[in-house]
């Protein structure tokens, strides 16, 4: 049996009743204070597009929170090169989309080239 979830003893239906003034209070302290400042014309607009549409909703907008009206939505986060689908989950509320969009690539090294250590110094390069 899966384990319901729960956001500091919250159930996601009680988040998704939650006013964002009374969000806020059980948010982190980052988090708390932007709400509490208000959210910027294009987070607005984004949260009604994410609300009203049931298509994956692209967007540049890295630094929104993500709120429980999104949880179950796919949303498309740009990382700066191209757009990331991410299927928002429970467990993501509180936290900013651009966390589930890296911008940066994990580094994977080759090989060293011919002649690039003393090993490889005497190899044929046919």
């Amino acid at each position: 049996m899966a384990k319901e979830f729960k956001y500091k003893g919250y159930t996601l239906d009680e988040l998704q009743k939650m006013s964002l003034d009374e969000l806020a209070q059980i948010l982190p302290a980052r988090q708390r204070r932007k709400l509490k400042r208000g959210l910027t014309e294009e987070e607005r607009k984004l949260l009604k597009k994410i609300e009203k549409s049931n298509k994956p909703v692209r967007t540049h907008v890295r630094d929104m929170i993500i709120l429980p009206s999104m949880v179950g939505k796919k949303i498309a986060i740009h990382n700066g090169k191209e757009f990331v689908y991410v299927e928002i989950k429970p467990e993501m509320i509180g936290h900013y989309l651009g966390e589930f969009a890296p911008t940066r690539k994990e580094v994977k090294h080759g090989t060293a080239g011919i002649g690039a250590t003393r090993s490889t110094k005497f190899i044929s390069a046919k």
